[in-house]
Order: structure tokens, then C-alpha cells, then sequence
């Protein structure tokens, strides 16, 4: 039996007064994969600010447990949307994985040998053994992706929330990022937001569609009649081999 990991009762969100999420409610459990999607605009980014304490709602509340027992807090990786990273900061990959063990010392505090190593795991894991020392800006997307997914990774997080990791990533590479998602999952939960609905559904385990309110789905056997009701727009739903594949009409 899985515990619940994040408990969100009732809680509405606004960004300059205009109202973004509206009386969300979702248990996310752990080991759980669960995808949220949803259209532009619909309030995915707020919500996962909200859980990762970026983001003060307007009401309601975020619980968080560990192993059944209410806690103060989680340790969360994050990487966020590929847009919002500062692409001139003077910074080398290796730093940007470091940069995600910070919470384990003081201010004062030097990164011990533990670390280091952890770090250079990481690296390698992310495919990323010789760029240890390249700028950021000098990263291909799909590079800056990894170095990114690799930070969130490094601190052994008890949950992993992605917003929109496959941005900028070459199709090799996406499926070998869900392949080791695959194996993260058993040991941790992964929160995922994905505009890209197919690649969504063929490998989380439950869905979550939000604009502006909350719809969970226990499973990813979706149909297109629910994903058009609760996108607002309309879904068309493609075939391509044996592999469905659902992406939005045209639509005003």
C-alpha cells in the first residue's frame, strides 16, 4: 500500500489579482508518476511553484508525509521550464549539479569528498563526462537539459517534479530520459508537466489535467471525449504504428 507523499486541500492561486487555480484538491502518493497537463495558461506552473513553496496560494493547503507521518517538508528536485534559465550566467555544468546539494551544508560550509562524488555520478548518469567545465552558454539545449535534470537529481530527492524536461532534447535522448525516469520511479515519485500529451500518457501512471481547476485520472486509459472536456479545446486523437497520439485541433 503506497502512503500519501503531498496531500493539496482546497487551495486557489492568483497572479496580479487574476485567478490561476480555483479549489485544486490532489493527493500525489509515493512512487507514483503523475503526469499534469493541460493547456497554456491553465495554471500547471503555478501548482507546482505552490508545492515547491515558490508560490504563496491564496487559500487552502499543501501537506507533506513521509512513510505515512505528517512532515514539515520533502526534499524536491525541480527542473524548471527550459525559458526561465538564464543561458548568460557564468556558470559550468559542474557547478549547476553542485548547485543542487546546497541545502545538505551551511553557508560557511565547504562541499565535502561525498559530494563531489555524487556530483560526478550525476555527470555521468546525465551523459555528460567531458562538458564537467563548459559554460552553460555553451550547451546545446538538449545539454543544458541534462545538466539541469541532473541538479534536481543529485540531492536523492524523495520527489522529482519536471516541468516540461524534454524541451530542447533530441528524440535519442528523450528516450533514454524516460528510460531512466523509469528507474528513478522505483524508487521515488516523479511529478512530470508535459504539453507533449502522447509522449505523457505512454509513460506516467496517473494524469492530472489542470486549467484553472483540478481533474485527477487514477490511470493514463484516457479517452479523447475527457481530454477535450477537461482541455477546454478540442483533442484529436492520431494514429501512428501501435502507438496512439493525442495533440490539439486548431482551436480559438
Amino acid at each position: 500500500m503506497a502512503f500519501p507523499l503531498i496531500q493539496i486541500t482546497d487551495l486557489s492561486a492568483s497572479y496580479d489579482g487574476k485567478t490561476v487555480l480555483s479549489h485544486i484538491n490532489l493527493t500525489v502518493y509515493e512512487q507514483d508518476f503523475l503526469g499534469v497537463i493541460g493547456p497554456n495558461g491553465g495554471g500547471k506552473t503555478t501548482l507546482m511553484k505552490s508545492i515547491l513553496g515558490l508560490h504563496r496560494p491564496d487559500k487552502g493547503n499543501i501537506r507533506f508525509f513521509r512513510t505515512g507521518k505528517e512532515t514539515t517538508d520533502l526534499n524536491m528536485g525541480y527542473l524548471p521550464q527550459y525559458n526561465r534559465i538564464d543561458h548568460k550566467f557564468p556558470i559550468s555544468v559542474y557547478e549547476v549539479v553542485l548547485s543542487g546539494l546546497s541545502k545538505q551544508k551551511t553557508l560557511f560550509q565547504r562541499y565535502n569528498k561525498e559530494h563531489h562524488e555524487q556530483v560526478r555520478h550525476i555527470i555521468s548518469r546525465m551523459g555528460l563526462e567531458g562538458f564537467e567545465n563548459r559554460a552553460i552558454g555553451q550547451l546545446s539545449g538538449g545539454q543544458l537539459q541534462r545538466a539541469l535534470l541532473g541538479r534536481a537529481l543529485v540531492s536523492n530527492p524523495e520527489v522529482i517534479i519536471l516541468d516540461e524536461p524534454n524541451t530542447y532534447i533530441d528524440k535519442r535522448f528523450e528516450a533514454q530520459l524516460y528510460e531512466l525516469l523509469e528507474e528513478i520511479n522505483r524508487e521515488r515519485a516523479i511529478i512530470l508537466v508535459s504539453h507533449d500529451i502522447g509522449t505523457v500518457l505512454q509513460n506516467v501512471k496517473t494524469i492530472a489535467c489542470v486549467n484553472e481547476t483540478l481533474h485527477y485520472h487514477p490511470s493514463t486509459e484516457v479517452s479523447a471525449e475527457w481530454l477535450e472536456a477537461h482541455f477546454g479545446c478540442p483533442i484529436e486523437l492520431l494514429g501512428h504504428g501501435h502507438l496512439p497520439h493525442r495533440v490539439l485541433k486548431e482551436h480559438f
